[in-house]
Parts: C-alpha cells; sequence; structure tokens
C-alpha cells in the first residue's frame, strides 16, 4: 500500500510538474532572448544572425539581443551556450566551423551534437578559389599546373588552422597532385589582405567575404564549389565543371538551442526561423551577402549538422590538422 501512495504522489508530482512547464510554455517567450555568435561583429556569421533575429524578433514579439563572444575558434563562446540555461532563452548561432572542430580539438568542453539541438540552418555560402591578380592562372587546372612547376613557392592562406579555407586548400591540394603551402591567419580579413597585396598567392575564402573584392578586380576568382555556378559570380565556374568535382565543401550558418530545451520551445523557435528565412526582404538581404537561404526545420538540420560532424572529420584527418 505504501508503495502504491508514493508511487501515485510521484504520479501528481510528475503531472504538476508537467502542467506548470506546459503554462510556461504557453507564454513563451515573455523576455528579450539572445543570440550568442562567437565570433566577431562584423563577419558574416554576425551578419546572418542579425539579419535574421531582426525578422525573428518580430514573430516572437520579443527582443533578441545579439552578443559577440569572440576566440578559441568559435568554442568560447560555444561553451558559453552550452553551459547556458536550456530554457529556450539562449540561443548559438554556429557555423560548419564548429562542425570542424569536432574532429579538430582531440578535447572539447561541449559537444556540437550531444550538448545542443540544431533548429534551423539559416544560409551556406559556397567556397570561392581566389588568387592573386599577379598569378598566371584563370582555372583550377592552370593553378594546379602552375603550382607542380613552382614546387614549394605556391602560398595558400586561410583564417586560422582547421578552417574550411584550411582543410579546402589542403583537399585541393591532394586532388591536384601538388603541394601548397598553408599560411595560417588570426582571421580571414588579414588573410585576404595579405592575398590582394601578393604575400600569398591563393586562399579558398567564403564567396561573401570575397564577392567585392572580386567584383573589383582585386582578386581573381577561379571556381566555386559545388555542383552549380552561384548566381552573384555566373561567369566563375563551378568546380563541377573542372577537373576537381570533388570540391564540394561549403560553409553554414545556423542556431542552436542548448540541449534539453522544452520541446514546445524548440518548435517554436524552429518555425520562427523558418519564416523569417523565407521573409523576401531577409531573403534579399541573405542573397545580397552572396549567401543562399536555407531555412530547414529542426528535425532536417539535426541530421545535416551529424552529416556535417562526419564529413569534415574524413578532412580533417586527410589533413593532418590539429589545434591541440
Amino acid at each position: 500500500m505504501d508503495k502504491a501512495i508514493a508511487r501515485l504522489r510521484g504520479l501528481a508530482v510528475a503531472a504538476a510538474l508537467a502542467l506548470t512547464t506546459f503554462n510556461a510554455m504557453a507564454d513563451y517567450p515573455d523576455r528579450p532572448l539572445r543570440i550568442i555568435v562567437p565570433f566577431a561583429a562584423g563577419g558574416a556569421t554576425d551578419v546572418i544572425a542579425r539579419t535574421v533575429a531582426q525578422a525573428m524578433s518580430t514573430r516572437l514579439g520579443q527582443s533578441i539581443v545579439v552578443e559577440n563572444k569572440a576566440g578559441g575558434n568559435g568554442n568560447i563562446g560555444a561553451v558559453t551556450a552550452a553551459r547556458s540555461d536550456a530554457d529556450g532563452y539562449t540561443l548559438l548561432m554556429a557555423t560548419s566551423s564548429h562542425a570542424i572542430n569536432a574532429s579538430l580539438y582531440n578535447k572539447l568542453n561541449y559537444s556540437l551534437t550531444r550538448d545542443f539541438v540544431g533548429l534551423s540552418n539559416l544560409a551556406s555560402v559556397p567556397l570561392l578559389l581566389v588568387v592573386n591578380p599577379s598569378i598566371p592562372a584563370s582555372t583550377p587546372a592552370e593553378l594546379a599546373a602552375y603550382a607542380k612547376a613552382n614546387a614549394g613557392r605556391v602560398n595558400y592562406a586561410s583564417g586560422g588552422t582547421g578552417t574550411a579555407s584550411h582543410l579546402a586548400g589542403e583537399q585541393f591540394s591532394t586532388l591536384a597532385g601538388t603541394k601548397m603551402t598553408h599560411v595560417p591567419y588570426k582571421g580571414g580579413a588579414q588573410a585576404l589582405t595579405d592575398v590582394m597585396g601578393g604575400q600569398v598567392q591563393v586562399m579558398f575564402a567564403n564567396l561573401p567575404e570575397v564577392l567585392a573584392q572580386v567584383q573589383s578586380g582585386k582578386l581573381k576568382a577561379l571556381a566555386v564549389t559545388g555542383s552549380k555556378r552561384h548566381a552573384a559570380l555566373p561567369d566563375v565556374p563551378a568546380f563541377s565543371e573542372t577537373p576537381f568535382p570533388a570540391m564540394t565543401a561549403r560553409s553554414w550558418f545556423g542556431l542552436f538551442a542548448p540541449a534539453g530545451t522544452p520541446p514546445a520551445a524548440v518548435d517554436k523557435l524552429s518555425q520562427a526561423i523558418v519564416q523569417s528565412v523565407a521573409d523576401p526582404t531577409v531573403k534579399e538581404r541573405l542573397k545580397g551577402l552572396g549567401a543562399d537561404p536555407v531555412g530547414d526545420d529542426h528535425a532536417a538540420f539535426q541530421k545535416y549538422v551529424g552529416q556535417e560532424v562526419a564529413r569534415w572529420a574524413v578532412l580533417v584527418k586527410q589533413s593532418g590538422a590539429t589545434a591541440d
């Protein structure tokens, strides 16, 4: 009898907690939210986050504060978000860099697939192979031939060891049967400055970061990763049109919530993001940045994140890159 009474009391407590959670979620959100952007203000991640956050704020009826917490290749901000209350009020703007970090670092204080639930992929961008205009190559094949003829003298820049630009450069070198020397920088902006200045000859860069420089002639674009050309640069071939069709890497920018966030909040947030990305004004803003709007639901995005972590792990292993 005592066990039966205890069980009934336990069920009653559980039911009361569930009702409390339900009532709380019925009013969710009832205070401002924050999005942690784990990179510096002004970059592609920050701009995309702020663009979508503004539209989300209208749909959720609450203000959204974007907080930049840069450092550690995006890991410092990710740890902060992972340790935040799983109440739907703190989100993380993560990128493909975080999928790379999962295998680049032997020890991380968070797991992108276990400590977070994906809400939606806001946008993705292809990588653009660019060279200093002085390089006598107008196609990836010509660059490969030039690198072979100048073994040990062709360098490629990246925004840091283990970034998408680094791993894409390693993959291209492998496919081309040559060896370009990797020169890591502490950010994409400094790397691009040196490519334009001729200190480094080559770079794989996120398309939005180099679109203006290519259009102005300060950089020469040879190809864009993926199977199709990009609308922002219709005269630049896709890698599928070159001898290196395996160059398919893209950078993506998605919103996450800490694991354990109530499903009702996850659903509401995901729906608000999907609707925001589909907004014509937001779509045009993203396209103007050179980004391709996505806006998938949380189930599809969560599956995609798992695939990305596994795919980048292969490239990290092939490159031999490590951040520890």
